[in-house]
């Protein structure tokens, strides 16, 4: 293989990203720093904004330092709350599409249907929801080395993997990759409208393919069992989009892959409502001494 090795970051709302700056943080503690190990970074969701702040250049303690400070809020910003959907609301329609889908294709184009049939009443938080992820990237430009931001076409359903080659501003890739169908606007650029690239896997790990070495970091590949309770990252996974056959996937073509989910510990701080920005701090404490533990693990770097 001609490349050495990526770094997968999956989605799992405020805390998944949180937790994944904890993990990276502990293990650079451990003396496995990934933030110039790794070759490629895959971000999907809330992992395209730590993959943007893995790529940059900050090192692993001060990133951890940035999760453990108060939010600032962005200059200018619009303080009244945008626009909404109920919630309950929202995941019980996530749900059905799940259930009904009979491919992931059909899920896909289905989930676009409904991010941008809820545009008429979240569109006019679109400004402001752009802004508030800025306001969370440490650099507003693509960084140098090669990083992967994944999203959704909410028209066809198929892949969109943004890189520095395609001419999209970084805030609006990671803006697309966080853009949950019915939470949040569907976001625009250049005329085609995307969405959340959980919705095609919760960490996209096959775009890794390539890579002599991969190591996943994945908020919600441990968990079993029915979702928690307004959890999108819990639904219904269709063959070939969950993490299983995914890894299954890459090791048959050669590479040598790691998987860190959380432990008990960390799953206790990360709560049942990853998406409550108040799971932030414990859980990014947890994968910090979670990171500590895991750099045993990954011995192969």
């Amino acid at each position: 293989m001609v490349h050495n090795v990526a770094l997968v970051l999956g989605g799992g709302g405020a805390a998944g990203n949180a937790w994944e700056i904890g993990i990276i943080a502990g293990l650079a503690e451990a003396g496995l720093d990934m933030t110039e190990a790794a070759d490629l970074v895959v971000g999907t969701s809330a992992g395209a904004t730590a993959a943007a702040q893995v790529r940059s250049g900050i090192p692993p303690a001060e990133l951890l330092a940035s999760v453990l400070s108060p939010p600032v809020q962005p200059v200018g910003q619009n303080r009244e709350r945008p626009p909404s959907l109920p919630m309950a609301m929202v995941f019980e329609r996530m749900g059905a599409i799940g259930a009904a889908a009979t491919s992931a294709a059909d899920l896909q184009r289905a989930m676009g249907a409904f991010g941008l049939e809820s545009d008429s009443i979240l569109g006019p938080g679109a400004g402001q929801r752009r802004a508030m992820v800025a306001a969370r990237l440490p650099r507003p430009e693509w960084p140098e080395r090669p990083m992967i931001v994944v999203a959704v076409n909410a028209h066809t359903g198929e892949l969109a993997a943004f890189d520095r080659g395609s001419g999209v501003e970084l805030v609006d890739a990671v803006t697309a990759s966080c853009a949950l169908p019915g939470l949040v606007p569907t976001v625009s650029i250049n005329g085609t409208r995307y969405i959340d690239g959980g919705v095609r896997s919760l960490d996209n790990a096959d775009l890794a393919s390539g890579y002599a070495h991969v190591v996943v970091l994945s908020p919600l590949g441990g968990r079993s069992g029915p979702p928690p309770e307004g959890q999108f990252e819990g639904l219904r996974r269709l063959p070939g989009a969950d993490l299983g056959s995914q890894v299954e996937d890459l090791r048959k073509q050669g590479s040598r892959v790691e998987v860190i989910t959380p432990d008990a510990g960390s799953r206790t701080a990360m709560g049942t409502n990853q998406m409550d920005p108040a799971t932030r701090i414990p859980a990014a404490r947890a994968g910090f001494a979670q990171g500590k533990q895991e750099a045993t693990r990954v011995t192969f770097l």
